[in-house]
């Protein structure tokens, strides 16, 4: 069985492609910024719209990553990495991105800025209990499992 996502343009984006994959085996699908240039000074954060609406099946959830060549070449990340899109919503695709190089950088309508990668998710019962059962580690947290 495959999957579908289905995808509505808005007026923004009445040309550009749909996510896609570079290669056969890409796991993560780009995904372009529909707008016009936008610059994204030095510490700057800003949403970007990629005038898509997407329609995820019940049991996908999208997540939403940076662009490694992006972030090497111009230090642009996005802050809240991987970004959770849920089944649910129906609001325009947007990406959350941050500057952290040193100088503007300035992204065209078109640009690649982000990648969407598809997970399977599982939504388990959420109980409350007076304990639970005890390891070996513990309540030992960072760094508690091995050495530097």
């Amino acid at each position: 069985m495959t999957d579908r996502v289905r995808f509505r343009r808005l007026p923004s984006n009445p040309d550009l492609p749909l996510p896609q994959r570079a290669t056969e085996h890409s796991a993560g699908y780009d995904v372009r910024s529909a707008e016009g240039s936008v610059t994204l000074l030095p510490g700057e954060i800003r949403l970007v719209g990629t005038g898509l609406v997407m329609e995820l099946p019940v049991h996908l959830e999208c997540q939403v990553r940076p662009r490694s060549g992006l972030a090497l070449r111009h230090g642009i990340t996005l802050p809240n990495s991987p970004g959770t899109i849920d089944p649910d919503y129906r609001g325009e695709l947007q990406v959350i991105m941050q500057n952290l190089g040193p100088s503007p950088v300035t992204l065209d309508r078109g640009e690649r800025i982000a990648q969407l990668v598809f997970a399977r998710f599982h939504a388990p019962e959420i109980v409350e209990v007076d304990e639970v059962s005890d390891t070996g580690r513990g309540d030992g947290g960072f760094g508690s499992t091995g050495t530097a």
